[in-house]
């Protein structure tokens, strides 16, 4: 086999590779809609003790409320962001290569950031404290990790920001490369620019719960439809290659 014809195989593979991602995005997606509908998936833990009690009573809900889904989402993100940089990198490629880098960089900062196995060690940890004074320096550490890793709050914006926007920006890669769809691109620009307004709602502005969900639904339902169509693209490059 020669050296271009392997280089095509390496691409091939990391098309097919960054699709079956995208649709990992979607899956992941759907499952998190799935576990609203669950006993305790749509409620808000107020206090840190509603948060040890969440962990203690269920939980993968009290992991998935920290952002466990997240985790699994922002690692599929990596092969998909890698996929749309190789289908343009000959097309726009510094700019394919800049949304990859700062998506690379906001899932960095979500690692960084992310505190959903610590807290459930702090639950685990609260539920066998004997005194109170235990309790409360637990409660002080819990209360810690959520000004950090809360989801959607001040603690988390960056790291959603950074990959919001490099959404935007591939997506408008997409838009004048010729490789994907305008509508991939159109969808892309509006579902990840929506999440990125609802970003700076729930983050920065109290009292909008309800404009906020109306902004996630949106911006969720968008990604998802642009992550299937992105999928069913790169698994039509990885068979042309």
């Amino acid at each position: 086999m020669s050296q271009s014809a392997k280089q095509g195989s390496n691409w091939a593979g990391i098309y097919k590779l960054g699709g079956v991602a995208a649709l990992g995005a979607v899956l992941t997606g759907v499952i998190e809609i799935g576990i609203t509908f669950l006993p305790r998936g749509n409620t808000t833990q107020e206090t840190i003790l509603d948060w040890f009690i969440l962990f203690q009573e269920y939980p993968f809900l009290g992991l998935r409320n920290m952002g466990l889904l997240n985790i699994f989402l922002n690692t599929l993100g990596i092969f998909t962001f890698f996929a749309l940089y190789a289908a343009h990198r000959k097309v726009n490629g510094p700019f394919a290569t800049l949304a990859m880098i700062i998506s690379f960089l906001g899932i960095g900062v979500f690692y960084a950031t992310n505190r959903a196995f610590p807290m459930l060690d702090l639950s685990n940890q609260y539920a066998l404290a004997t005194t109170e004074a235990q309790q409360v320096a637990l409660e002080a550490a819990g209360q810690s990790l959520l000004v950090v890793g809360q989801s959607h709050t001040l603690g988390t914006f960056l790291g959603f920001f950074l990959l919001e926007t490099a959404g935007i920006l591939i997506s408008i890669v997409m838009l004048y490369g010729g490789i994907f769809s305008k509508a991939s691109a159109y969808i892309g620009i509006l579902g990840f620019s929506v999440l990125l307004i609802f970003e700076f709602f729930s983050s920065f502005v109290s009292g909008l719960t309800t404009a906020a969900m109306i902004l996630a639904m949106l911006g969720g339902i968008s990604s998802m439809v642009w992550y299937i169509l992105i999928a069913r693209r790169l698994f039509q490059l990885g068979q042309s290659n």
